[in-house]
Parts: C-alpha cells; sequence; structure tokens
C-alpha cells in the first residue's frame, strides 16, 4: 500500500514537472503561421515583446510619445554622444537623409544643421511625434526639416530619393521590419547608406532591456534580407553600434527592371 501510494506521488511529481517544463519553453508554443512564412508569432514570450519574431528575434515593444521626453534627457549626450554618431555619418552638404523613427527629431536637428543645400526627411509612425517636430521647427526656425508620416509597413519614401537612412534605436521595435526596410531599400539613391545604431547585445552589461539590444550578426541577417550590404562598424560608442550598409548591385539591378517593367 504505502509503496503504491509512494508511485502515485512520484507520478504526480513527473506530470508536474513536465507541465512546467512545456510551460517555460518558447518553442512549445503553437505559431499561427508556417515555418516558411515571414513572421512567426509565439504566445509565450518576453514581456518586453510583441510575440513576433524575425529571423529568430523577437520584436520589442513600441516606445510611445508619452516617453518623448526620455528622447531629450540631458544624460543623452554623454551616454550616447551623438556628435560621434554624426561623425560617422560623414554627411555632405546637398545630403537627402531620411531619419526613420525619428521620435522628437533628436538627430534630425542635429543633422539638418550640417546639411546647408540638403534637408532631413524626418519619419515617424507617431503623429504625435511630427508635431513635435513642427513645433521645434519654429521655435528653431530650422527649414531644411520635412516630416512624413510613416505606417508600420512604409516610410512613404519616394523611389531613389534619399543618399542615407538612419536609424537610431528604432530598428528594433518595428513590427513589420522587412515590409519597411523594402521601402527604405528602394529610397535610397545609388550608392545610398543605410546606418543602423543599436545598443550592442554582446555586452550584457549595458542597462538596457535585452530586447531593445541587437548583435551586430542579427544586425547583418536581418538587413541581408533585403539585399542590403555589410560596409562597417563603428564601434567608438559606449554602448552602442554604428553599422553601415549599402544597396547591392543586384538589388538596384532588380529595382530597376521592376521600376521599368
Amino acid at each position: 500500500m504505502l509503496w503504491n501510494q509512494l508511485k502515485l506521488k512520484i507520478l504526480q511529481l513527473v506530470v508536474l514537472c513536465c507541465a512546467v517544463l512545456i510551460s517555460c519553453t518558447p518553442i512549445a508554443a503553437t505559431s499561427s503561421v508556417n515555418s516558411n512564412s515571414t513572421y512567426q508569432y509565439r504566445t509565450i514570450h518576453s514581456p518586453d515583446g510583441i510575440g513576433k519574431f524575425y529571423q529568430g528575434r523577437e520584436i520589442a515593444k513600441v516606445m510611445g510619445h508619452t516617453e518623448a521626453l526620455w528622447l531629450e534627457r540631458p544624460s543623452r549626450e554623454r551616454e550616447e554622444q551623438p556628435q560621434k554618431v554624426l561623425d560617422a555619418l560623414v554627411l555632405q552638404p546637398t545630403d537627402v537623409v531620411a531619419d526613420i523613427g525619428a521620435g522628437t527629431g533628436y538627430f534630425s536637428f542635429r543633422m539638418a544643421q550640417r546639411l546647408p543645400n540638403g534637408k532631413v526627411l524626418a519619419v515617424d509612425i507617431q503623429p504625435e511625434m511630427l508635431d513635435i517636430i513642427e513645433f521645434l521647427k519654429k521655435e528653431t526656425e530650422i527649414t531644411n526639416i520635412e516630416t512624413i508620416l510613416g505606417t508600420l509597413t512604409n516610410p512613404n519614401l519616394a523611389e531613389n530619393s534619399i543618399d542615407l537612412a538612419l536609424m537610431v534605436d528604432a530598428y528594433h521595435e518595428f513590427s513589420h521590419p522587412y515590409e519597411v526596410m523594402q521601402g527604405i531599400t528602394k529610397a535610397l539613391k545609388p550608392g545610398g547608406r543605410v546606418v543602423l545604431v543599436e545598443y550592442r547585445k554582446e555586452n550584457p552589461f549595458i542597462p538596457i532591456k535585452g530586447l531593445h539590444k541587437m548583435t551586430q550578426n542579427q544586425v547583418k541577417k536581418e538587413m541581408t534580407m533585403v539585399g542590403l550590404q555589410w560596409q562597417n562598424t563603428d564601434e567608438s560608442l559606449p554602448n552602442q553600434h554604428i553599422i553601415t550598409f549599402a544597396k547591392t548591385v543586384s538589388q538596384e539591378l532588380i529595382n530597376k527592371n521592376k521600376s521599368s517593367n
């Protein structure tokens, strides 16, 4: 009798352990799309993410316009050293630069001052952010910034219209990264560049939530999906990569053929 009770207890423990393991394993969650789709969806995921995965990476939640002051925090100058980012861009006076996920225009206004004969296209999906930029344009009397309301899948940039697309701490939050990057790639002029600034996920000691950081290898993998080729990585910032890509010749030919058909 005692042995049967012991076996029952052991069986109950085994069942309980199996249930715990299943509930804690992300791959056990069912996907709402098949494995050949661009994105996968999981019911069990990080509380900082949206449960949508691209190239093995969970997409992070978007920082809303209610947190706009975080983008303008005084400590950002010391923490992110924006002047080094601007120097790394090697901007030309006539460049047209798209600031994707522009937010409050923290980088848009800094770049605009370096483009006396060019302009910045400040793109964001939140109208409230663009309202802030428009207000600051009037306050600062800077006229070479144009605000553009993008969508979740489209940056709304004209084809062959930009020399550079910059994304600072933004790309990891795009809910449709493949579609947005396709739009950006088409908008690049021949020889145009894409620059991503992302916190280094390789370093676990950087005090940023995991989904708001990216490894260099992950960034390269995702940019390759839209025909962009890695050019260089600048590691001069305290906590972030500055990773530069260019449109490959084959991608330019594909886009040219599509336009002519």
